[in-house]
């Protein structure tokens, strides 16, 4: 809006007096008139351009639009009230809390009571709130002072620091739970044998020896397993470079396990022509030593185990272990991957499984950019594919297996 020009009053007026006046002393008509023209003149020619004046309210409406325009772009969520109603809102923070929270009053908004007793508090405090966004949701919201009328929540998402810190806890928890068992065993039957070795008989003596071994053995494939996922952990964001032919690979686990159980239960088939991938030999072949490892001890015992080596399309490369068991039924499906979950811990501790071996599998396939499938039929028995790309083809060659 344009002030109305000012008008010089005073000066206009002086020049009509000294115009009169110089009628009183005897100066013409024309020259009065003259002189008052031109002191006027001058006074209208030199007077201060009109100014432009911003109502309040536009430059409140274009401060607004500077602030939306400066959280819009950040990576951390950002809540701006107007006193107690949201009037803007970060991309971060709709797409955690909703498009329809900006415009409403804050308290509508939040919801979570922990959420809005932040509006009460003074600038720079914090709540931590679990469950603003989802069941298990960890959030920190603090408070951050603009001016007199507005005023900002920074929100930030708590959730993945708090999972991998409980998945830290349970996985020593459950470690330490795994070791104590077959150590408190070994103690035991040790203890048993030194108090009075005279009161023990040849025949318990050699069972209280044989238990021992069998749960010191137990204790070592778990430490190792601990040890190997450590080595994956450590390398996980490095993807391996070396070549690795998987049939001839495959062909030799199964080489090893039918030297030590017979052909009976094993069946065995791969192309005519070596596919390779990038890999790490010594972790593919523990992959594929767990998953038949897996197979023969879960599934039926009068049934084979079928291992397939198949190219798919010639970019794909997929390893599938079949085994005729009891299954999986499909609410652990999700969990069987994950460390120490066992779906019958008495007959997986029975069989000397370590909980740790579909962990170990999951973790190689990640390092190696592959793709891990699971599927299984309760009665029928299970079904592990592994999918990985393929660098080229090379040249044929007999088949092993």
């Amino acid at each position: 809006m344009t002030r109305p020009p000012s008008i010089p009053w005073p000066g206009m007026g002086l020049a009509a007096i000294t115009a009169i006046g110089m009628l009183l002393a005897g100066a013409s008509l024309w020259l009065a008139v003259g002189v008052w023209v031109l002191w006027t003149g001058s006074l209208w020619l030199t007077r201060p351009e009109p100014a432009i004046a911003e109502p309040r309210a536009d430059r409140a409406t274009v401060s607004r639009d500077i602030m939306r325009d400066l959280i819009e772009p950040l990576g951390i969520a950002l809540v701006v009230f107007d006193r107690d109603r949201i009037f803007a809102a970060n991309s971060e923070a709709r797409q955690s809390l909703g498009e329809h929270i900006v415009g409403q009053d804050g308290r509508i908004a939040l919801r979570h009571p922990d959420a809005v007793r932040l509006l009460d508090l003074a600038d720079g405090d914090s709540v931590t709130i679990h469950g603003l966004t989802g069941a298990r949701s960890l959030w920190q919201l603090t408070r951050r002072h603009i001016d007199e009328r507005y005023w900002m929540i920074e929100l930030i998402d708590r959730t993945t620091e708090a999972d991998i810190s409980r998945a830290h806890t349970d996985f020593v928890a459950n470690a330490s739970h795994e070791l104590r068992t077959p150590i408190t065993s070994i103690i035991g039957f040790v203890e048993t044998l030194a108090e009075d070795p005279g009161k023990v008989d040849a025949e318990t003596s050699a069972r209280f020896h044989a238990t021992v071994l069998r749960e010191a053995h137990r204790m070592h494939s778990l430490v190792a397993d601990l040890m190997s996922l450590s080595h994956l952990e450590a390398e996980k964001h490095d993807p391996p470079t070396d070549r690795v032919e998987l049939g001839q690979l495959a062909a030799r686990i199964v080489g090893e396990f039918t030297a030590a159980i017979g052909n009976t239960r094993l069946s065995f088939s791969r192309p005519d022509t070596p596919f390779e991938i990038a890999g790490e030999t010594k972790q593919l072949e523990q992959l594929v030593r767990n998953l038949i490892d897996n197979a023969l001890k879960y599934g039926d015992a009068d049934q084979p185990v079928i291992i397939e080596v198949a190219p798919i399309n010639g970019k794909i490369i997929m390893l599938t272990v079949i085994d005729r068991g009891a299954g999986i039924a499909a609410e652990h499906l999700p969990l069987i991957t994950r460390r120490f979950y066992r779906t019958d811990p008495g007959r997986s501790r029975a069989a000397g499984g370590t909980g740790l071996g579909l962990a170990i599998v999951k973790h190689i396939v990640e390092r190696h950019r592959g793709h891990l499938a699971i599927d299984s039929t309760l009665g029928e028995g299970t079904r592990v594919t592994v999918r990985f790309a393929l660098i080229e083809a090379s040249q044929p060659q007999a088949a092993e297996g």
